[in-house]
């Protein structure tokens, strides 16, 4: 084999074990899912809209140029009709035309809207992050399925793991029973009754690997990646709890955006009810142009400050003002709802993690006892005292006994981080 062939295969070797020995985390999985979530682009999208809002808003303060033209005929028009003494020459008052042509342009630049644009400005911002927060809340909510099915994975680990002891367990007695047949002590019928034994706990392993397989899966198309069956499932570490925890949840800086858009809204309710100050300048070309009374087409130029007061929004006001105020008592109720609900869940679960603490205290002494009753159970059956089959029960016992103790190793760990996602 070549040097580079060697090489080659050194690195396909590296990396076949590097796959085979994977290791995941909880919290891997749960980053993994926020960044596989497909409402996630949505975030860029939010951004770049608010900033193109942002900028049209801006326009606002730039000059705002506008063209006009206009031809009209109209039934009458100015005259001036003067009686002269009859010693005065007559004078030639020119008369306009009826029809009438004028083509514009204007520039207009506000010096002071009253805040409008600010206020406007400020309601983007605040709805942008109303957007952000409501996808922050839904992103969070993965979390709970990404520990529900990683407890599972675990859970089910530490259950194959037993199973495979009590399939040891079995066969060390399935022997044991060929040779009490051998001695006279045991019959067929107890070799079968061992054999029943071993069959039964061959399907709840293929049930527990099915399950397995269908938790990574499901844990696979959650995080993006695909997760080999031999991947390596880290335990995590037990966090600390306290008897007062701090909710920390993205409901609450949800309610806190929602609560800056409404009073951004008020802030254009007020906006709207200012007067505008602006400068303008007004050029054109027309007959007649300023001069009404000259029937030629001429340049002609205007140029001031306009001020402009709409008092029609002062009529709606009121009734807007207090829809806002109704839409922020609704917002307060729904945070309090959401916080009273957390505060009652909060108690329950840290009873539960207390029960299982308590409850783990003894599965060792449990298991222990089981233990000494099983070794004596199959010293009697070796002294001819008890059956297999009573002896099998025991074995049967003292495996539930063990898998009670990883049954609530497991569910105290997952109780904690159920508290964990709770209070965030």
């Amino acid at each position: 084999m070549t040097p580079s062939k060697l090489i080659i295969t050194a690195f396909a070797l590296l990396a076949a074990f590097s796959v085979s020995a994977q290791i995941l985390t909880i919290e891997a999985c749960q980053q993994k899912a926020a960044e596989h979530y497909p409402a996630i682009a949505r975030f860029d999208v939010i951004e770049k809209t608010k900033n193109f809002n942002l900028a049209n808003a801006n326009t606002a303060y730039l000059p705002q140029l506008s063209l006009g033209a206009q031809a009209t005929w109209q039934s009458d028009v100015t005259k001036i009709d003067l009686k002269l003494p009859e010693n005065f020459p007559p004078l030639d008052i020119p008369v306009p035309d009826k029809d009438q042509y004028k083509v514009t342009a204007e520039v207009n630049q506000v010096i002071w809207d009253g805040g409008k644009i600010a206020a406007q400005k400020k309601s983007i911002v605040a709805n942008a992050e109303v957007e952000k927060q409501k996808l922050e809340t839904e992103a969070y909510a993965l979390r709970e399925r990404v520990n529900n099915l990683y407890f599972g994975i675990l859970l089910l680990n530490e259950q194959l793991d037993q199973q495979s002891i009590l399939e040891k367990e079995l066969q060390r007695n399935y022997d044991k029973v060929q040779s009490y047949i051998t001695n006279g002590v045991a019959n067929e019928a107890d070799l079968s009754a061992v054999k029943v034994e071993q069959l039964k706990a061959g399907q709840q392993r293929i049930q527990m690997e099915s399950a397995r397989e269908a938790y990574i899966k499901m844990l696979s198309v959650l995080t993006g990646e695909k997760i080999e069956s031999g991947t390596t499932f880290a335990k995590p570490p037990v966090p600390e709890t306290t008897a007062s925890p701090v909710i920390n949840r993205p409901e609450l800086r949800m309610f806190d955006a929602q609560q800056t858009l409404l009073e951004s809204q008020k802030g254009q309710l007020k906006a709207k009810i200012m007067p505008m100050l602006g400068a303008f300048a007004q050029g054109g070309y027309g007959k007649p142009a300023l001069n009404m009374f000259d029937n030629k087409f001429a340049p002609f130029f205007i140029g001031g400050v306009r001020l402009s007061w709409n008092f029609g929004n002062l009529y709606t006001y009121s009734n807007e003002k207090k829809n806002i105020d109704l839409q922020q008592t609704a917002l307060n109720s729904q945070r309090e709802t959401f916080l009273y609900n957390l505060n009652t869940h909060i108690p329950q679960q840290q009873i539960e993690i207390e029960k299982y603490r308590k409850t783990m205290k003894d599965d060792d002494e449990i298991i222990r006892l089981r233990k000494l009753i099983r070794e004596a159970a199959e010293a009697k059956v070796e002294n001819g005292t008890m059956t297999v089959s009573d002896m099998l029960q025991e074995v049967t016992a003292e495996e539930a006994a063990k898998q009670a103790k990883t049954l609530h190793q497991i569910q105290y760990l997952m109780s904690v981080y159920n508290l964990k996602y709770t209070t965030n």
